[in-house]
Order: structure tokens, then sequence, then C-alpha cells
């Protein structure tokens, strides 16, 4: 994706540009619930570290499975390419021909399904279950911190590497995404797809 072509990157609008990431990252979260409610989705149940282990630990752990990402990437992609064609977000993004869009969004969405493994790796190797809050106060509060801004994290990082993203961008995504993560981790909660509300 070296070749996507930009005109005037300094102009774009930081707050245009941080909304137009999370909205479609959340059109993205929303297609996520939807297929993880779904029987097919239990077919996919697979992990991803292909029940590799570290210090005698799973390497992510048996909830990062390969039916989070099948839907994930593909949706952040065609969510992308959908609300790039919006008038109110044409003026603050990105100047990218259609297909540029679909595989910027598709990178941002394996950025942000890619971003919470290193998180999980942390917390099997503390002996933390899948799905389990720590018992340490100050660890859950980390924890607790990690889960709402490592994905947003590996999504920003993604993008950033393919396209112009100003430190305000990211500010704004760190300042507001963790709460729109906690919204999807209570509807996934109130779905049963995850154990915990937090």
């Amino acid at each position: 994706m070296a070749h996507l072509s930009l005109e005037n990157p300094t102009e774009l609008a930081p707050l245009i540009c941080a909304a137009f990431l999370m909205v479609s990252i959340s059109t993205a979260g929303v297609c996520q619930v939807l297929w993880l409610r779904t029987g097919l989705s239990q077919r996919l149940q697979q992990p991803v570290d292909l029940g590799m282990r570290l210090r005698g630990r799973p390497l992510f752990g048996q909830n990062k499975t390969l039916r989070g990402f099948v839907v994930m990437v593909p949706a952040t992609g065609l969510a992308f390419l959908a609300w790039s064609m919006v008038p109110l977000f044409a003026a603050g993004i990105w100047e990218l021909t259609p297909i540029a869009f679909l595989l910027l969004g598709m990178a941002a969405g394996l950025g942000f399904m890619l971003g919470e493994l290193p998180n999980s790796m942390l917390k099997r190797q503390l002996d933390i279950a899948p799905g389990e809050a720590p018992d340490k106060a100050w660890l859950r509060w980390l924890c607790l911190l990690l889960d709402r801004t490592d994905s947003i994290l590996g999504a920003l990082l993604v993008v950033s590497l393919l396209v112009p993203v100003s430190a305000w961008v990211w500010l704004i995504c760190l300042l507001v995404g963790p709460g729109i993560h906690a919204f999807f981790s209570f509807m996934l909660y109130l779905l049963r797809v995850k154990k915990r509300a937090a």
C-alpha cells in the first residue's frame, strides 16, 4: 500500500479525521458484535496462537480466535470505503481512491485485532485466565487501561504507517476511543459473548 496517493496531507482536519477513524471502526464493531452472535462464527473458534505456548503457558489464550478476524478486517475496509463517500468527512481526510480506502480500512482492522495480542500474551504470562481480571488492584487497573487502548493503538499505528496522521488525531482517538471500546465490551457482555463487562 506504499502507492497510496495523497494531496495536501498537511491540511487534514484532525477532528474530522479522528471522527472518521472512530466512526468507521465503530461501524465494523457493530458488524463484529452481530457476527459473534451467529452460530457460524462458533465454527471458527480456533485459537490464533494455534496452541503454541511460552514458558508453559498459552501464547494468547482461548479467547483470541480466528472468528474475530474474519469479519473485523473486511468490515473495517468496507466501513472506510462507505464513510469516505460522506461529504462531512471528505474535506478532512485523505484524498485516496475507493480501492485505497478499502485497503487502508482492512489494514486498520487488522491492526485493531493484532493490537490486542501483546496484551493477551502479557496476561497469560501473568497467569491471568482469559476473560478474568487480576487479583491485585494496581494490576487490574493496568490491564483495564491496556484493554481499552491496545486495539486503538494497533489501528492508529498501522494507519500512521500508510498515510499521514497527526498527533492531534492520536490524542483525540485515545481520549474518546476507550469510551467507545467500553461500550462495545458491555454490549458483548450483555450478549454473553464476554464473561465480564469491564
